[in-house]
């Protein structure tokens, strides 16, 4: 069996046709969920983009114990075990610039080859030497990052195979055209920066959407409160769903040649997202700042081939740290005794129970649980400790300070990393920023019903529901293997 695992950064499920959404216009993914198992109850795990690729590396909730991170020494990653066990050959074709930058170490030297298609958001592909002298007027926040503008000045932005998720798709097409006749087992990963910000793609896509905007070029909100007038917030998502419209066609193409190949049956293919994004739900650009909304959590899972039944949904509570040992068990390797996920297979061919609760959220935020129904957001105390561990300190924006490194304490604090060691350093936590008009006070641990108020306006108000979310969430801590400041945190100690 062979794995195709195609991973979409910031896709909304809400807006996608297969999940009842109207906002994008998605034919080929509609046509994948037509000949596999559309997953209605699917949950992100770790929170944002590298958090969440740990977590399907690894089968375990990374947020729990790290921020933006590398791969650790003492992770074990889906290729490493599948090579290991099964010979298994991986690829990973991705335009995701944040695996090559600092905090993104170690996870594309996982697999036995890759290929990195260049240019997205601000990936330092051009140098700015000209200061972007010659950028358009513009809204939002193109500015911080001046290799934008670089990144632009040297594609054609209205071709097609000019865009890095185009390019990603072709790529994947090349890669199945050289398969060789008796190829062994083969896992490629897949990732399309798109529709992630800057929301940019050829005009076409915006005209083919009716989108008649004429204003500034508004193509990366800026994360926070909308401030917009709702002109300028109905081109936004139409530039979004244009995105995801650019990336539906090519994923056709890939389904056409997996169609001329005849590799459906020994194929598995697993479409899904990192996280959603916020394109004015409850007055919101992006993700980060704000409280978790489902729109951010609650995420497209399609699985076709293979063998998996076709045109059928799954109502069992899944979570982005099943993918890990769902695709293990696809090439016969088992799931490393760490892993904290469950493997698909039984779901993908009956519906039934999966998992009671799962959590998600941000390393030093909230910490979000859902039973499927309910949707429950435990508010740490602001400012209390929270420790990182580590071997290899590294954010986003470079090393981890030296006043920090200086406070580290070192020792064996993660009973799942064995006998090696770590570096443990203190955070403070933050809670999230609420909206102005806030039905729930500060202090609140607000629960939605997710079913009788999926716009998530009304906190249920029912002092025996938060009591047994808040206790499955210190279980499910436990038995994750949270650090005890996780749970101190939230008021569980």
């Amino acid at each position: 069996m062979n794995t195709l695992l195609i991973l979409m950064d910031s896709l909304n499920r809400h807006y996608l046709p297969a999940y009842g959404g109207s906002v994008c216009r998605t034919p080929n993914m509609d046509r994948l969920a037509a000949r596999g198992v559309v997953f209605d109850n699917h949950w992100a795990g770790s929170l944002p983009c590298m958090p969440a690729r740990r977590d399907l590396m690894t089968g375990r909730l990374s947020f729990l114990e790290t921020p933006w991170s590398p791969i650790q020494p003492w992770d074990r990653t889906l290729p490493a075990e599948l090579r290991k066990q099964r010979r298994v050959v991986s690829h990973l074709i991705t335009d995701h610039h944040h695996y090559f930058h600092s905090g993104g170490e170690a996870y594309h030297t996982q697999f036995d080859a890759w290929e990195f298609e260049r240019g997205q958001e601000w990936d330092p592909w051009r140098p700015p030497l000209d200061n972007g002298a010659d950028k358009p007027a513009h809204l939002g926040q193109n500015d911080r990052w001046p290799t934008y503008w670089s990144n632009r000045r040297a594609m054609d932005v209205q071709n097609d195979l000019d865009h890095p998720t185009p390019r990603c798709f072709q790529r994947a097409i090349e890669f199945l055209d050289r398969l060789p006749r008796a190829a062994p087992d083969w896992f490629l990963q897949l990732e399309v920066f798109d529709p992630h910000e800057p929301f940019a793609c050829p005009d076409a896509y915006l005209r083919e959407l009716g989108d008649d905007y004429a204003g500034p070029l508004c193509d990366w909100p800026k994360y926070g409160r909308v401030t917009e007038p709702p002109e300028i917030v109905e081109h936004v998502r139409r530039r979004y769903a244009a995105c995801v419209l650019m990336a539906d066609r090519w994923l056709g193409r890939l389904l056409d040649r997996l169609d001329d190949l005849g590799l459906w049956e020994d194929t598995r293919v697993i479409l899904t997202t990192d996280h959603g994004h916020l394109l004015g739900e409850g007055g919101w650009w992006g993700k980060n700042t704000m409280r978790d909304r489902a729109e951010l959590l609650n995420i497209p899972l399609v699985v076709a081939g293979g063998g998996a039944p076709r045109g059928e949904r799954r109502a069992g509570l899944t979570t982005t740290i099943d993918l890990m040992p769902t695709i293990c068990r696809n090439h016969g390797a088992e799931p490393p005794d760490i892993v904290r996920g469950r493997a698909l297979q039984p779901l993908i061919e009956n519906d039934g129970p999966h998992h009671d609760a799962v959590l998600s959220g941000y390393f030093d935020k909230d910490v979000n649980l859902t039973d499927g129904r309910f949707l429950y957001h435990r508010q740490p105390a602001d400012g209390a400790a929270v420790y990182e561990h580590t071997l290899m300190p590294r954010r986003y924006r470079g090393f981890v300070k030296p006043e920090q490194l200086a406070s580290a304490e070192f020792g064996c604090f993660l009973p799942h990393a064995g006998d090696t060691p770590q570096m443990r350093i203190m955070h403070r936590s933050r809670r999230h920023e609420r909206e102005p008009d806030a039905p729930y006070a500060s202090d609140d641990h607000p629960v939605f019903d997710l079913i009788d108020d999926p716009e998530q306006r009304r906190p249920v108000n029912d002092p025996a529901v938060e009591t047994r979310l808040a206790t499955q969430m210190a279980e499910l801590l436990e038995r994750c293997g949270a650090p005890p400041s996780q749970a101190d945190r939230l008021g569980f100690g």
